[in-house]
């Protein structure tokens, strides 16, 4: 299920379990739920996103081992971090600053994820809800989200997504190819995205985060 409430102590406190999380990510085996965990955290908590990202650079800068697992743990937490928040100015300057020096190894995996994050942090705007665990997975493997819209009067269509996809998009890309498959060029008809729950359906704004819906479904 994705997070609920949380209920948090002081913002020293909550810098410190975070670190601790950090340093358990290392050697954890499936990290997602703990990246999942570490997002809401600072969603919940804006001041420590900053804080987060400042220890992420510490942590990926001359790791023991370079490419390892808890290396490449700490740059896909700093992925799914790129997509969902952007830090303070000063932050972002030394966080550019961190993954320009990864070019220096163009082939390596660390210089494959800092690729990535620099073009999602020219993306990112602020996220309504952390990633699901779903677009963390493929986060972590630098891929697209499939999307599956259910279109009347014809199959459903599967759409890529990001994480900076919005539901205009999307109308836009199924609109086209329902107007094709249903020979509506001269129909005057608006297409609207919704989405449907066991209790609801409700039309989705046209500059949502297609991610954030997923999330809310998760």
């Amino acid at each position: 299920a994705a997070p609920g409430p949380r209920s948090y102590t002081t913002l020293r406190d909550e810098a410190v379990k975070l670190f601790n999380s950090l340093q358990q990510l290392e050697s954890e085996r499936d990290p997602v739920p703990l990246m999942q965990g570490v997002l809401q955290t600072c969603l919940d908590l804006p001041p420590l996103v900053d804080e987060i990202y400042c220890q992420l650079v510490k942590q990926t800068t001359e790791p023991p081992a370079p490419g390892g697992q808890g290396d490449l743990h700490y740059w896909q937490l700093l992925t799914c971090m790129s997509c969902t928040f952007l830090p303070s100015q000063p932050v972002l300057r030394f966080l550019r600053f961190h993954l320009d020096r990864q070019s220096r190894f163009p082939s390596s995996e660390m210089a494959k994820y800092a690729c990535f994050i620099r073009e999602a942090l020219g993306k990112t705007k602020g996220r309504e809800c952390v990633p699901s665990l779903e677009e963390i997975l493929v986060l972590m493997r630098r891929q697209e989200m499939i999307c599956t819209v259910h279109c009347p009067g014809a199959p459903a269509c599967s759409v890529a997504i990001s994480s900076h996809t919005t539901a205009e998009e999307v109308t836009g890309r199924v609109a086209r190819e329902l107007v094709s498959r249903l020979g509506l060029s001269q129909s005057p008809n608006l297409f609207a995205l919704y989405e449907q729950s066991r209790r609801r359906e409700q039309p989705v704004g046209s500059t949502t985060l297609l991610a954030d819906v997923l999330t809310r479904f998760e």
